[in-house]
């Protein structure tokens, strides 16, 4: 994906990819080894330590005033590279402390954050409140004029396992509260009454539940007045779309499947050749949408529709290219520890995260065509 952009964001461009030469080993997208968390966070510093951490922030917050295309460029090519997906803490969560942050707040985790000193994991989906974030139960409740007592369990939770805090989405207001309850807390992951388990995923990797246990967690760690975390956590979320599913991972997953047709002898079957053709084009289609929400969030226009579209179409092209490896019928698309085969499991997973595809559709039909719930 690479036009429509000025020179200044090609030579940019060039400058990531010569980065990206000394961490091809890292393969850091998938998380298919323990190695992972420790190679991740060396590379989120060397990242912070030439300012690619905070390319879009504000001046005043310490960032280079850049437009988002800086930013979509670099996930984009680290999602080709397979080296890493963005970090939550210089995205969502510096920019929501940009915005609904206290001087001090901004002050304390800002510095740190610019400079890939300190990783955030998001503390959103619960047992019982996966996709609808409304219903959590963890609750924060109010001690003091100085603090908050958290008890409660997150799952699915990627990257607690090396995360230094959880932004944690929480109940401070009554059970049946709903969204107009929710608060935002910052949680170190070291305080005393965290736990951090795992989860195994089917393509090998790793997710995690967080639990509370009496957890105290100071009032001057609230983001946003209390009750207004729903605010908080959509504002965070909107202006993250453009670099959480990148297009170019799709190129390169093609890339890859028609790599091992030719490995295999498959590219001489005209059905093959033929499927190879269709999923070009819905590469050509996803790139096309990922170029039309960059230019919504550059532009300021609303852009939770374009950004669904995109996640929407992006995610399940992942399976289309995966499942094609096991409809060609080669045996080592059914062989677990295979690249194909890893694929597929691994697609699976795309759907899921940030959003299902059920999420996504409903999104779209509520504010694009107008229909009910």
């Amino acid at each position: 994906m690479d036009f429509g952009f000025t020179r200044e964001e090609e030579d940019f461009r060039k400058e990531v990819l010569d980065f990206l030469a000394d961490y091809q080993d890292l393969q850091g997208y998938f998380h298919r080894g323990d190695h992972t968390g420790a190679g991740l966070r060396d590379l989120y510093r060397a990242l912070g330590e030439r300012g690619w951490l905070s390319l879009s922030w504000p001046e005043e917050f310490g960032g280079a005033g850049l437009s988002p295309a800086y930013e979509f460029i670099l996930w984009d090519e680290m999602a080709y590279a397979r080296v890493a997906r963005p970090p939550m803490g210089p995205g969502l969560v510096a920019k929501a402390l940009m915005g609904h942050g206290t001087p001090d707040q901004c002050e304390r985790f800002l510095p740190d954050l610019r400079l890939g000193r300190i990783n955030f994991c998001l503390g959103y989906s619960e047992p019982d409140a996966g996709s609808d974030l409304a219903s959590v139960r963890t609750q924060a409740r109010r001690v003091s004029d100085a603090q908050y007592v958290v008890d409660g369990a997150k799952c699915w939770t990627s990257n607690a396992h090396w995360s230094d805090y959880i932004w944690l989405l929480c109940r401070t207001g009554p059970a049946d509260s709903r969204a107009r309850g929710l608060s935002i807390l910052i949680v170190p992951l070291d305080h005393p009454g965290v736990s951090v388990s795992p989860i195994p995923t089917h393509d090998g990797g790793r997710l995690n539940e967080v639990r509370f246990d009496g957890v105290r967690v100071p009032a001057e760690n609230r983001v946003g007045e209390e009750n207004h975390g729903w605010q908080v956590a959509g504002s965070a979320l909107a202006v993250e779309r453009h670099v959480q599913f990148p297009p170019k991972r799709l190129r390169r997953d093609l890339q890859d499947l028609a790599a091992w047709v030719r490995d295999t002898g498959l590219d001489g079957d005209p059905v093959v050749r033929r499927t190879l053709g269709d999923l070009a084009v819905k590469v050509a289609e996803v790139e096309a949408l990922g170029l039309a929400l960059l230019g919504e969030i550059i532009s300021g226009q609303p852009s939770a529709v374009p950004a669904a579209y995109h996640k929407l179409a992006g995610t399940l092209l992942t399976q289309d290219i995966a499942r094609a490896a096991l409809e060609f019928g080669s045996p080592e698309a059914l062989v677990k520890g295979t690249d194909v085969e890893f694929m597929w499991r691994q697609a699976i997973l795309e759907t899921i995260g940030g959003g299902t595809s059920e999420m996504m559709r409903g999104l779209v039909a509520r504010q694009a065509f107008g229909l009910e719930r």
